[in-house]
């Protein structure tokens, strides 16, 4: 950065520095007691010397709010930054982090934190100790778990989590009241029931069974044969009640998304008896689960409202 910079530009609140192959943010920052909004992304910090000694202590660490340092070179968050107990927005998004520091916890004014395209494993519980935060994106890392002390993040409004390598998320993230947007795609706990989402026409062995069951066409075992009388025993009654359809070993799966109720785990699979079908949220549920999980489907239901919209595409 030019020498002089806070005698030229005393007044100075926004600095966009991006692009320019920057190694190091010198000295002449912290003489900038009105600079709010740093932008130094897609750069070539991340260095030792890559942030000026006594940052917190400047009049730079109280006045900026916004700091964006994506697209660097940084293999940690640098303690300094945890000093800016002032700043609302931090980007270190295209970073090499592998880790958070539990002392994010001491930037109290955060409310976006952007993390995304690092290779972070793992989320410190004590992220959840950062009142303000609204906007949380983890998105293409490699993060395995969400710790359940998340859910105490109650100002939160956007959780991106797409492209990590969760299996589960904890029940605890129902008292996320004021979630907007939660994603998840690109996650084993969802590529897992999405990859082979085919429907197969049913055999003319099932379209006979179906017109016996729907129609109530009377049989006696005498009728048919042994094997025959066990396959009808077989029919399931689609979920959806405005339907009144069977279906024997085709049917359509479908996901229903609800966010931890009871049992529950999402995504919660339901097998309809045709792609026209389409299931209600409040109708009970013919799943791979057991019988005692599908009676608390309602309950369910109303907690997956409670998650206003889910991320997929």
């Amino acid at each position: 950065l030019p020498a002089g910079l806070s005698q030229w530009f005393p007044a100075l609140e926004v600095l966009d520095v991006s692009g320019t192959g920057l190694t190091e943010l010198g000295a002449e920052l912290l003489a900038l007691p009105h600079l709010r909004s740093l932008l130094a992304k897609n750069n070539r910090l991340g260095g030792p010397g890559s942030l000026p000694k006594g940052l917190g202590e400047a009049p730079l660490g109280r006045s900026l709010r916004v700091l964006n340092l994506s697209g660097n070179r940084f293999a940690e968050v640098p303690p300094a930054l945890l000093e800016l107990r002032g700043l609302q927005s931090l980007s270190l998004g295209g970073n090499r982090l592998h880790g958070i520091p539990s002392d994010i916890q001491e930037l109290r004014s955060l409310e976006f934190l952007y993390l995304g395209g690092n290779f972070i494993t793992s989320i410190p519980p004590e992220l959840a100790n950062l009142p303000s935060l609204s906007y949380l994106v983890l998105c293409d890392n490699k993060i395995q778990s969400i710790p359940p002390q998340l859910a105490q993040l109650h100002s939160l409004r956007s959780l991106s989590l797409h492209n990590n390598l969760l299996t589960y998320l904890p029940r605890e993230i129902l008292n996320l009241v004021h979630l907007e947007e939660l994603s998840l795609r690109g996650n084993p706990l969802v590529v897992r029931f999405v990859r082979d989402l085919t429907y197969n026409p049913p055999s003319l062995q099932e379209l006979a069974g179906r017109t016996i069951k729907t129609r109530n066409v009377a049989y006696a075992p005498s009728d048919l044969p042994e094997n025959l009388v066990r396959y009808l025993s077989l029919a399931s009654n689609c979920p959806n009640p405005k339907c009144g359809g069977v279906y024997f070993d085709s049917c359509v799966r479908q996901i229903k998304f609800v966010d931890f109720c009871g049992k529950y785990r999402i995504p919660l699979m339901h097998y309809l008896c045709s792609p026209e079908c389409s299931s209600p949220c409040s109708s009970a549920s013919q799943s791979s689960t057991s019988q005692s999980e599908s009676d608390s489907e309602d309950e369910a239901s109303v907690a997956a409202r409670r998650m206003q919209k889910v991320l997929l595409g």
